[in-house]
């Protein structure tokens, strides 16, 4: 790939993912946020948060079906990172806007309310991802190791899914459209594994 067309498309990536962030930005300027301006700023972060982990996830079974797609690794960091700054905000809105900062409140809220305990299990696994993300992080720990360490990915992404479907009422299935596509990319995993075991082994020696 020409390096013009991947600064294009880095740029069109960038593009994409500050635009929920610009949105809820306009709609504080316009006062368009709605009648529940937190909530709307709760969902819409934790909707980001979700779809750009999915993505993400969507990159490694994408390049091993089509190995021209390979130029995609370069943007699973990116957008890998773009997921836990949403997903900071989204917990920065509870622990702001819900909790007011108040620590007992929010110890209070984890005992009653078990989908905020998945969620902060979520943000928890994605941690340890983002202050991995560098290149001096790679070196430090070893592919392999920092290879192991970003499975958690997977365990923060259904933590998350998990979370949204405590969040809503009964009988609402808004999270099931993430739920599937997350559900075939975790099966996908073992699935290209095999695959790309046997494609092995039948190659003559």
């Amino acid at each position: 790939m020409k390096k013009s067309t991947l600064i294009l498309l880095k740029t069109l990536t960038w593009v994409a993912c500050l635009w929920p962030l610009g949105l809820l930005v306009y709609q504080a300027v316009t006062n368009t946020l709605g009648p529940d301006p937190t909530a709307n700023i709760t969902f819409s972060t934790g909707l980001a948060t979700l779809r750009l982990l999915t993505i993400s996830l969507a990159i490694t079974p994408v390049r091993r079906l089509w190995s021209r797609l390979s130029w995609l690794i370069k943007f699973r960091r990116l957008l890998g990172l773009f997921a836990f700054f949403y997903g900071t905000l989204h917990m920065l809105t509870y622990v702001a806007l819900y909790a007011g900062f108040d620590v007992n409140a929010m110890i209070a809220d984890i005992e009653k309310r078990r989908f905020i305990t998945m969620g902060v299990a979520a943000w928890l696994l994605l941690l340890p991802l983002a202050a991995t993300s560098t290149n001096w992080a790679i070196r430090k720990l070893g592919g392999k190791n920092w290879s192991r360490l970003h499975t958690l990915v997977y365990g923060a992404a259904v933590c998350g899914v998990i979370h949204y479907w405590w969040q809503v009422k009964p009988g609402v299935l808004s999270p099931m459209r993430l739920t599937v596509v997350l559900g075939v990319l975790l099966a996908a995993r073992p699935v290209l594994f095999w695959w790309k075991r046997r494609r092995v082994r039948a190659v003559p020696v």
